[in-house]
């Protein structure tokens, strides 16, 4: 009989959630406490995200100690909680049961009518929220799980009814195979998380398996002007739906005006108008994000307006092209969570769209296997900006035993500086920003500390 969090849920026994600050994690604990389950948890570092999750109710611990899961039924873990954790050890002395993070949220997953899963090397984040405003607009009571702050929902989980649920998928680690959708969205796919797959067929298999869980009377959404998601979804028996930007693919775009960066256009699905969108989030790359929740959201019976309507009222969501405000002089400052050179490609090219005079580009690199395997790559999306100021590359899970620095990036881009520290990166954009430019922090680390220095 294979493991299932629900029985657990149902009879409403302890379940200790390790590492349970991070991304879906929290939003996992919020849920069960929701549905009135014990819930204890343990994480390295005390947050806002554990201090909410205590004022809900949980246990947390800021330390693995094997003691934390001693009478607990079930233990979560995420992928980064390795068979070494002193309370997984404790764990299986115990014989109580693990499961990991993703197969809880697909058993869960399996309790809805409809379950759309946004897929993709880029865009995920965005277009979830984009898909949770416009099922918001059509009084669909979605449930969501999203991987960054969204303000409408105040947070990164909003728990509604039983007709819908929205998640953000993500492939690292394979962990979105352990979904449920009736709705698979693919928006791009590309090479990363090579410290996991071995290269880009790895990584298109692994989005053909995702597009395969979904059933035979669901829907899988498809990039048309991508040949590696095309590739993901040759040969599967399931009904699919393209989006792009040419006449070629179902769902596309009409109309189109760029307006200062931020797009007009009108969605038509199988030639026929749908909905009338002005973006409120800049950048051509969100056009195309647009158009892949038009796609799932008629399906489900979204009607056009309420797609409009939520399309337009979405601004962000936090670190996606955010504004952080304007320095003393006037210049102004964005921070943006692009961590791989095609998203820091699209960012940059969207910040070109929006005349500044010049863009200051202070980019944090994230963990050394992908600035190694990606180096190229990084050094041909920095030559976008006017000046790349480079800091330490963040190291996430990782040791710098490869030997690589930021300053080896910035020695192949010209013009671009490398500092050891965000003081100095902050004193020299103080003294070298103009007026009109724009000072972008760019990374997934904790490059977004940068902003809040220079305005004040």
């Amino acid at each position: 009989m294979a493991l299932s969090i629900k029985p657990y849920i149902e009879n409403k026994e302890r379940i200790h959630l390790i590492g349970i600050g991070g991304v879906s994690m929290n939003s996992l604990a919020e849920l069960l406490l929701s549905k009135g389950v014990p819930v204890s948890g343990s994480d390295r570092l005390r947050t806002d995200v554990t201090a909410r999750l205590e004022a809900l109710g949980a246990a947390i611990t800021y330390e693995h100690r094997p003691e934390n899961v001693e009478g607990a039924s079930l233990i979560v873990r995420t992928a980064a909680v390795h068979d070494e954790n002193p309370e997984i050890v404790r764990a299986h002395e115990l014989s109580i049961p693990v499961m990991e993070r993703a197969e809880a949220w697909g058993h869960i997953m399996r309790d809805y009518d409809n379950v759309v899963c946004l897929s993709g090397t880029h865009g995920k984040t965005t277009s979830t929220s984009m898909m949770t405003m416009m099922t918001i607009e059509a009084q669909m009571d979605p449930t969501v799980m999203v991987g960054s702050n969204l303000p409408a929902i105040g947070g990164t989980l909003r728990i509604g009814g039983k007709g819908c649920f929205v998640a953000e998928s993500c492939e690292y680690t394979n962990s979105f195979l352990r979904f449920a959708p009736t709705v698979s969205v693919i928006l791009n796919v590309e090479e990363d998380h090579l410290d996991f797959f071995k290269d880009i067929n790895d990584i298109i298999h692994s989005f053909h398996e995702f597009a395969e869980l979904t059933p035979m009377n669901g829907l899988v959404v498809v990039n048309h002007d991508d040949p590696n998601a095309m590739r993901a979804v040759a040969h599967i028996d399931r009904r699919i739906r393209t989006f792009g930007t040419t006449s070629d693919a179902d769902v596309y775009p009409t109309e189109v005006r760029d307006e200062n960066g931020y797009y007009r256009f009108t969605v038509n699905i199988d030639g026929k108008e749908y909905a009338k969108v002005a973006l409120s989030v800049p950048g051509r790359h969100n056009m195309l994000n647009a158009l892949a929740c038009c796609a799932a959201a008629e399906f489900l019976g979204v009607p056009g307006e309420a797609a409009e309507k939520g399309l337009n009222k979405f601004t962000g969501s936090s670190r996606r092209f955010q504004l952080v405000g304007k320095m003393p002089n006037g210049a102004t400052v964005v921070d943006d969570y692009a961590h791989h050179p095609s998203e820091m490609k699209a960012t940059l090219s969207t910040a070109k769209e929006m005349h500044f005079d010049r863009i200051l580009c202070a980019f944090q690199p994230h963990t050394y296997t992908r600035t190694k395997a990606l180096f190229p790559e990084f050094v041909d999306a920095l030559k976008q900006c006017d000046q790349a100021i480079l800091a330490p590359i963040y190291a996430a899970r990782e040791q710098n035993t490869i030997g690589i620095y930021s300053s080896d990036i910035a020695k192949e881009v010209p013009g671009a500086v490398s500092f050891d520290t965000f003081d100095e990166i902050a004193d020299y954009l103080r003294k070298n920003a103009g007026p009109n430019d724009l000072v972008l922090t760019m990374g997934a680390g904790n490059i977004n500390t940068v902003g809040p220095m220079l305005i004040k």
